[in-house]
């Protein structure tokens, strides 16, 4: 488990505030809700589409396809007067480390690029995959019987995002630690991505 501060940092892709020339949309909204135009004008560079901007928050699909607060613009655990973009293309990153770190230990890996997410419906915070290597990002159930005999039609499990929230209990917040190894975890042989745990706006019943 890699956290997505310190990817995106290796990355370069931390942004310096006084690079960033506010827009009037961005330094009207800043001053409504007492925030840093600058960082507002980042979350709206990187916004594919506002989902919903209202009592301060933003809440914003990336190109990515994540929807997320603020586009995924952090300024927590970065120096002072920056902020930290998402990596590019989270799956390309958890490739080239599932493959490094493959090579360096001589045996295969899974890489999971995690974040901080908050979540409809739900109070708190949870870590959820961005780019996934080496694992299946789901492990599907449908057509398996359940214990009373039934077909399950439905079961779908995010075993990436799953394994993610279980690294934070051990990563925290404030003990700077950006890597986690889960042992253990009994997976089908299949590597996958973690775009595969974006839903289609096809299917999404709130889009």
């Amino acid at each position: 488990m890699v956290a997505q501060k310190i990817v995106s940092k290796a990355e370069g892709r931390i942004v310096r505030l006084d690079s960033i020339e506010p827009s009037e949309r961005a330094k009207m909204w800043a001053a409504q809700y007492g925030k840093d135009a600058r960082v507002i004008e980042l979350v709206l560079k990187e916004a594919a589409r506002i989902v919903k901007m209202e009592r301060g928050v933003i809440i914003a699909e990336t190109p990515h396809g994540f929807v997320c607060a603020n586009a995924g613009v952090d300024s927590s655990n970065t120096p002072k007067g920056t902020a930290a973009l998402l990596p590019e293309d989270p799956d390309r990153s958890a490739r080239k480390l599932q493959a490094g770190l493959s090579k360096h230990f001589g045996v295969p890996v899974g890489v999971i690029i995690s974040d901080t997410f908050g979540r409809p419906w739900r109070e708190g915070l949870v870590n959820v995959a961005l780019g996934v290597a080496g694992i299946p990002p789901l492990i599907d159930y449908r057509g398996r019987r359940d214990a009373g005999g039934k077909i399950m039609q439905a079961t779908i499990i995010a075993l990436a995002d799953e394994l993610a929230s279980a690294a934070e209990l051990v990563m925290g917040k404030f003990d700077r630690v950006p890597v986690a190894i889960i042992q253990g975890v009994a997976t089908v042989k299949r590597s996958g991505k973690g775009r595969e745990l974006i839903r289609p706006a096809e299917r999404d019943l709130f889009r």
